[in-house]
């Protein structure tokens, strides 16, 4: 006979419990993990494509060249106006992507058309997924 109002839960229940808790978040945490690694890679490839719009509407501004010096090894992005620095974005780092890219720079001119644009682009990875972002030959970002 049973006294006590108490519930208990033999270890077979427990193990139970804990077996489908764990087949559950084996099969979740792959999926967020992607999910967290397509979130950063989206938010890189948005900072790269503005900071390269922003270049491009100095030098319509200013109707001077304005430089973007892309750095892969260290993920950052430099915009340039002659040897003035007028923005430096670090994505690398703030995103923890890694960046590839097929020039090391690009200048745009005072009427906002890319030199060295024609084969831009930019590869932004993160685990295994990566997003690119383009340069077309008139300097727009796409």
């Amino acid at each position: 006979m049973r006294t006590g109002s108490g519930v208990g839960y033999t270890v077979l229940e427990l193990i139970v419990v804990l077996s489908i808790a764990a087949v559950t978040l084996a099969i979740a945490v792959p999926r967020a993990h992607r999910m967290l690694d397509s979130i950063a890679v989206h938010a890189a490839s948005s900072d790269v494509a503005t900071v390269l719009a922003t270049a491009r509407a100095l030098a319509l501004a200013g109707h001077a060249p304005v430089a973007v010096d892309i750095d892969s090894a260290s993920g950052v992005l430099r915009v340039r106006r002659g040897t003035e620095l007028l923005l430096a974005k670090n994505v690398g780092p703030l995103h923890g992507v890694s960046l590839g890219r097929t020039r090391d720079s690009l200048t745009y001119d005072g009427r906002g058309l890319g030199r060295g644009a024609a084969n831009l682009s930019v590869v932004i990875r993160r685990g295994g997924v990566a997003d690119t972002v383009f340069v077309s030959r008139l300097g727009r970002v796409r």
